[in-house]
């Protein structure tokens, strides 16, 4: 873990000063884990129209077909896709038990705010609808922006009576996209990939000037009564830190079952890091966590 972070601070430095990478390039390029992992062999990969949203199964060998794991991914909301985050998606489906459904939601600035939202609650409703999965033996997980998505959905579940999934893991919640935290600024010196000048950028980017106390936009500030248990891992080398322990202690004031997981030293969505022990010890942790919500 040590060398996956002193690498991040040095491509942060190699890219300081530097031209803005064009975006399609730049979209390319996203490897969040720091390269390329790729989804190992044996998990079969299904692409299917998740009314209207482009979406993947991903069923490794000996999992149970009447459980689903739905993935929602990260990148800022500009970036990421099967082929950035497929390894962690299969990896937490084939440790749970359970297959996956991997949302590839439209990307800003393109498709500004609410898109990705419309996008996400799209999959949910054609997962219970069309593709008949019982919303109890549905569990979903995201990290950073997919993860804030996440929360943003819950909410709007709840309201609508639409029933609600088993559980929700939330790595490194990007929740908070009016910059409000004060982690914002305090791990400025511990984050080796973020900076707060950053998280504004992505913020302004997805929301062009809508308005970024939205409880869709920014779920921190959503009703979070009646939410299925949660599972938010979050390291201290982060800016978010503090989005995720915010998160926490109102879902916790809202009555929600909520267990906050905090790494010391660790950066930004770390499950993502393949072959670290640390990574190792959170899927362990999440596959737990999900076999006992999803049965």
């Amino acid at each position: 873990m040590r060398e996956r972070i002193e690498l991040f601070r040095a491509r942060g430095r190699d890219r300081a000063g530097r031209p803005q990478m064009p975006l399609d390039q730049a979209r390319a390029a996203f490897a969040p884990a720091g390269d390329i992992h790729p989804i190992p062999a044996d998990v079969r990969v299904t692409p299917v129209d998740a009314a209207g949203v482009p979406a993947y199964w991903l069923d490794p060998p000996g999992v149970r077909a009447d459980r689903v794991l739905l993935f929602v991914h990260g990148g800022g909301f500009s970036r990421g896709s099967l082929r950035s985050h497929g390894e962690l998606a299969a990896r937490l489906g084939r440790a749970a038990g359970s297959r996956v459904l991997f949302c590839e939601y439209r990307l800003a600035p393109e498709h500004p705010f609410p898109a990705a939202a419309d996008d996400v609650r799209a999959t949910w409703r054609w997962l219970v609808g069309t593709a008949a999965a019982a919303p109890g033996s549905v569990a979903l997980c995201g990290d950073s922006a997919g993860a804030g998505l996440i929360v943003g959905l819950l909410a709007a579940l709840r309201d609508d009576r639409a029933g609600r999934p088993a559980a929700a893991v939330l790595l490194s919640p990007h929740v908070d996209l009016t910059s409000s935290g004060a982690s914002r600024d305090e791990q400025v010196a511990d984050d080796p990939l973020f900076t707060p000048a950053m998280l504004r950028g992505i913020a302004a980017d997805y929301l062009q000037g809508a308005d970024p106390t939205d409880p869709l936009a920014s779920p921190l500030f959503a009703d979070l009564h009646g939410l299925p248990p949660l599972l938010i891992l979050v390291g201290t080398a982060e800016l978010l830190l503090g989005d995720a322990q915010r998160l926490a202690a109102a879902a916790g004031d809202a009555g929600v079952d909520v267990t906050l997981a905090v790494g010391d030293g660790l950066p930004h969505a770390y499950p993502l890091l393949l072959g670290t022990p640390e990574a190792a010890a959170a899927t362990d942790r999440i596959a737990r966590f999900l076999r006992a919500r999803l049965g």
